[in-house]
């Protein structure tokens, strides 16, 4: 459905339906923009979306932990930051794009990445969906609502730190729902993952959408 294409910055994988719709950023985990991202904006323009899911580390992947650690500790952050800018300039000009604001989804790495552009682009994002990654930003320049999907028990994102973000979020007005889901782990949402959790994933997803929906 959706197709590979060139920017100034990288590559960047679009999927929307012919009519358009809202526009969605996919910001991937470590592993790089393998295939469940890119059928993840797949996944998202069947339901009335146009997704762009920027390549950051520029064509690089990993499929094991070890792998994926050594991308991010060796990944260059100001060509990953200019990749989602341009993503983000690119989806904003994309002509089947419909309505004002953009949503965000990120994964894990992409998290931080969602919450840092949520506050940077507040112009731009409306809705900022958070999938077992967090990190810091000023949350008072932004305007987005927010939605988090954590493990219950995830020593990659622990329950303090989940906390902690919820309580400055809350603190600087903004909107925000996080959900915790009972027996998940880290990366649960990943279908190619050994911690995929279909449950947790199904309920999930449908939770994604309604908020996408109602924010964009």
């Amino acid at each position: 459905m959706g197709e590979l294409i060139e920017l100034t910055t990288g590559t960047a994988y679009r999927a929307g339906l012919t009519g358009g719709g809202p526009g969605v950023l996919v910001l991937h985990a470590w592993w790089g923009l393998n295939d469940f991202f890119k059928e993840l904006c797949d996944r998202l323009a069947e339901a009335g979306f146009v997704a762009f899911a920027p390549d950051l580390y520029g064509g690089a992947l990993a499929t094991t932990i070890e792998e994926a650690q050594a991308l991010l500790d060796g990944s260059d952050n100001a060509a990953m930051n200019q990749r989602a800018d341009a993503a983000i300039d690119a989806l904003r000009a994309d002509p089947a794009v419909r309505g004002a604001t953009l949503g965000a989804i990120g994964f894990s790495m992409g998290g931080a990445w969602a919450l840092d552009f949520a506050s940077a682009r507040p112009a731009d994002l409306s809705a900022c969906v958070l999938f077992y990654g967090g990190g810091e930003a000023d949350f008072s320049a932004a305007r987005a609502a927010y939605l988090g999907h954590f493990a219950a028990d995830d020593p990659w994102e622990p329950e303090e730190s989940v906390l902690a973000l919820e309580t400055a979020i809350r603190a600087a007005g903004r909107e925000v729902t996080f959900h915790h889901y009972s027996g998940a782990g880290h990366w649960f949402f990943e279908a190619n993952q050994p911690a995929y959790q279909p449950q947790a994933a199904a309920l999930a997803w449908d939770r994604t959408l309604a908020f996408l929906r109602a924010k964009i």
